[in-house]
């Protein structure tokens, strides 16, 4: 589970500013109990130059700190229940001087073990879902929100399925694919006529996949391969495009989505068979979203790339009356 660079500096800023608003509404509330008895005030400096003072001697000894502590709480018994018959006596807790970190595993550090605390990872999973919500709705869109009402009954002869029958079946396997998503899950290949859910779907993986703790890339095929030129013949310099690029290859999921609209250049079909290998080779999950269908995709591209797709990909194929323009008659 690696989320990018971007998602990761983001969800720091975040985590420290909250942080500091928290370390911040400690120290008013303090100034406000001291306020109102002044007391308390001259006992928290005692307490403090004596905690200073044992914990500076446990350290040029090379002593465990943890000691001092136990026998700082010895030494101040007397000023501590002072304190706590002071605080009673103002009807607050006994602890409400003291900060209390909002998260009890690594003590707001975001780190645990050498490892991204949960905390930590909760706020880079929010930052990823703004990311995403960028180029998809994700408030709208999700397997709960799905219908198949706008899926016609009838059975298309040639196919000798219903669209809503067809629909339903893809529903189910998108829906299971997200649930169980982990390292090494398989790929997708959506493809069909506009206006028949695949963006929907795609969405609400990505929004699954990404609150289960994953790094989700959702970009167009037309932007993903600009970027992949910028940095082939240094359109761009900088480490902007250098990221764009990474995040590509590295993320747990990456959904490519409108393939086949961009250009189809030479570097196009080299970009595209080295996103496919080389995400088959690492084990790293992707899905691909064409309104092509698979002997359109086999005229425009390598076929070796069709061959990996086709090898590596299960085919999900959207079939029936566009959607969005279903919607727009019924009003």
């Amino acid at each position: 589970m690696a989320y990018d660079g971007k998602i990761i500096r983001r969800a720091l800023r975040r985590f420290e500013e909250d942080k500091r608003d928290r370390e911040e509404r400690t120290r008013v509330r303090r100034e406000t109990v001291f306020d109102r008895q002044p007391r308390l005030r001259e006992i928290d400096a005692q307490l403090r130059a004596t905690m200073s003072r044992i914990l500076s001697s446990a350290l040029r000894r090379g002593t465990d700190p943890r000691a001092a502590v136990e026998a700082l709480k010895k030494q101040n018994l007397g000023l501590q229940e002072e304190r706590r018959l002071l605080l009673e006596g103002l009807g607050l807790p006994a602890d409400c001087l003291e900060g209390k970190p909002a998260c009890s595993l690594c003590g707001d550090t975001g780190w645990r073990e050498g490892r991204m605390c949960r905390c930590l990872k909760s706020y880079c999973a929010r930052e990823q879902q703004k990311e995403l919500s960028r180029m998809l709705d994700l408030g709208n869109q999700s397997f709960e929100t799905f219908s198949l009402e706008w899926y016609d009954q009838a059975e298309d002869p040639a196919l000798g399925v219903s669209p809503r029958e067809n629909m339903d079946w893809i529903f189910r396997t998108c829906k299971r694919y997200a649930e169980v998503f982990g390292p090494g899950s398989g790929n997708l290949l959506l493809t069909g006529e506009p206006g028949l859910g695949k963006t929907f779907l795609s969405a609400a993986i990505a929004r699954e996949v990404s609150a289960g703790g994953f790094s989700v890339v959702y970009d167009t095929a037309v932007h993903i391969f600009d970027r992949f030129e910028a940095r082939k013949f240094g359109r761009e310099l900088g480490e902007a495009v250098e990221a764009d690029v990474d995040r590509v290859m590295d993320c747990d999921l990456l959904i490519l989505d409108d393939l086949g609209t961009e250009l189809t250049t030479p570097f196009v079909q080299s970009a595209l068979y080295g996103i496919v290998n080389g995400r088959i080779t690492d084990r790293r999950a992707t899905i691909l979203s064409t309104n092509l269908k698979l002997d359109e995709l086999a005229r425009r591209y390598t076929p070796q790339i069709v061959s990996r797709m086709e090898g590596e990909y299960q085919v999900l194929p959207f079939f029936g009356e566009d959607i969005r323009r279903l919607k727009k008659e019924r009003g």
